[in-house]
């Protein structure tokens, strides 16, 4: 069994351990430190380039490519941001293992076909620059994340929809007038950027998506579709700055969730049906819906006004909580019991998707369905803590091809590490789980408040620990 020493050399375990992902990114941030220059340095750059396979020539305020007497096919990080290149240089698309790709801030006005050589290629960032359109064969690449903000687009081609890896789009600040529909395939897709262009609708296809970030600010757009009811894992939604209609602005300015509720009643009243509970999923992605009769029940009796609505309702909350929490409820209780109950089941349900999205967000992977089996070994978690304080975890068990799975002694280990960083880092003792709540599957919601608890640390007690 493989042990890695600190948080970078686990990465790649990681991410072949519950998925397969690429590199994480800061998403909107230069991979790179920008040092100053001398004409002198800009040589040991591009040796220490060939070397490392990093090649750093940010803020240079280059025209030409400076590095062609030098081999750097071997090169996995490029940074080309800030400085003054019309095109991408030749010779960056024969970089064949290139993963990322900062093209931020120059005078690039179209994108080459010669780029589809980059098959490794997983962040590209070409924002600030003069694209007036977007080519059909960049979406052949393995994109994950895709920064074309402040540019001069008009549309987005409909190939876009090939991108089954995307999880990031950023087209903020261009002249797009419509998205194509084909953006609802993007079934990665976590974070979309559209704010300051020319929309005047949003695509319903949309609503099928795992978006958690969604930004239409500074648009024209006057409508929310019903349909966008069903993004339950969003939890943020950016609207400002659109002539707003349905919902009304006042309805906006309260919030997500007066937003939501609005989508809701509008839904039902399209649909000419009662109100139904739309429920998160727990562990996994699709749990039954409630079932409801054809009879409409009045605004004040509740979900159970009879016994045959109780006993569907009983059946979900047991189908529900065999995959979570492993509790039932006694048929026999009373229907307002039932309704606070269903209230909480509710709102575990939200926490536990909270937890998902906290990591997923942060490391920029996908769990897999069921949450509580991805995280009892411990091994995201640990990464995880790594993140926020790097090698704040020194030791990381993780699986190998001949031993896929660990062993019970080697995932406590992991956990009882995982929770010793989160002390270490400063996270409250009242926020912080215990090792059976991750081990047994058995306290989602507890470790959803020490994840939050652990992203919630200010800036400068992580700078502090940096230091030490």
């Amino acid at each position: 069994m493989a042990s890695s020493q600190g948080g970078v050399g686990a990465v790649t375990a990681l991410q072949s351990h519950h998925y397969s992902s690429g590199p994480h990114w800061s998403p909107g941030v230069s991979q790179y430190q920008h040092q100053p220059h001398t004409a002198r340095s800009l040589d040991r750059v591009l040796e220490d380039a060939v070397s490392s396979g990093i090649l750093n020539l940010s803020g240079r305020k280059l025209r030409e490519y400076p590095g062609l007497s030098y081999d750097l096919t071997d090169t996995t990080q490029a940074d080309l941001s800030k400085n003054r290149f019309t095109e991408i240089p030749p010779e960056v698309c024969l970089f064949a293992p290139l993963e990322s790709l900062n093209l931020y801030h120059n005078c690039i006005k179209c994108i080459p076909e010669a780029i589809i050589n980059l098959q490794m290629l997983t962040y590209l960032d070409i924002s600030r620059n003069l694209l007036s359109v977007l080519p059909k064969y960049l979406f052949n690449l393995p994109l994950k994340v895709l920064l074309v903000s402040n540019n001069k687009l008009l549309s987005i081609p409909e190939e876009i929809g090939k991108a089954k890896d995307l999880m990031e789009l950023d087209v903020s600040c261009n002249e797009i007038q419509a998205l194509p529909a084909q953006v609802g395939r993007l079934q990665a897709l976590r974070e979309l950027n559209i704010r300051r262009n020319c929309l005047h609708m949003l695509p319903e296809e949309l609503a099928d998506l795992p978006l958690i970030r969604l930004d239409f600010s500074c648009n024209k757009i006057t409508e929310i579709p019903a349909a966008y009811r069903k993004l339950r894992q969003l939890q943020h939604i950016i609207l400002d700055n659109n002539p707003m209609q349905s919902p009304p602005a006042q309805i906006c300015l309260k919030g997500k969730v007066h937003i939501f509720k609005f989508l809701n009643i509008q839904a039902c009243r399209l649909d000419k049906k009662p109100d139904t509970l739309d429920l998160p999923s727990l562990g996994k992605r699709c749990l039954p819906q409630p079932l409801t009769d054809s009879k409409n029940h009045g605004p004040d009796s509740g979900i159970g006004s009879d016994s045959g609505d109780k006993r569907l309702i009983v059946s979900f909350i047991n189908t529900a909580f065999s995959r979570g929490s492993r509790q039932e409820y006694n048929s026999t209780e009373p229907s307002f019991t039932m309704r606070r109950k269903m209230e909480h089941l509710r709102e575990e349900l939200e926490q536990i998707g909270l937890l998902r999205q906290n990591i997923e967000s942060r490391l920029k992977v996908l769990l897999p369905d069921d949450v509580g089996a991805a995280l009892m070994d411990g091994v995201v978690l640990c990464h995880l803590a790594n993140n926020i304080s790097p090698r704040s975890v020194a030791s990381i068990h993780v699986p190998s091809p001949a031993v896929p799975k660990l062993s019970m002694a080697k995932c406590r280990r992991n956990v009882e590490n995982f929770l010793d960083a989160c002390k270490k880092i400063g996270v409250p003792q009242d926020k912080l789980c215990l090792p059976h709540h991750i081990l047994e599957e058995r306290g989602l919601v507890k470790v959803g408040v020490t994840v939050q608890a652990l992203l919630d640390l200010p800036p400068s007690r992580l700078m502090q620990l940096s230091a030490i």
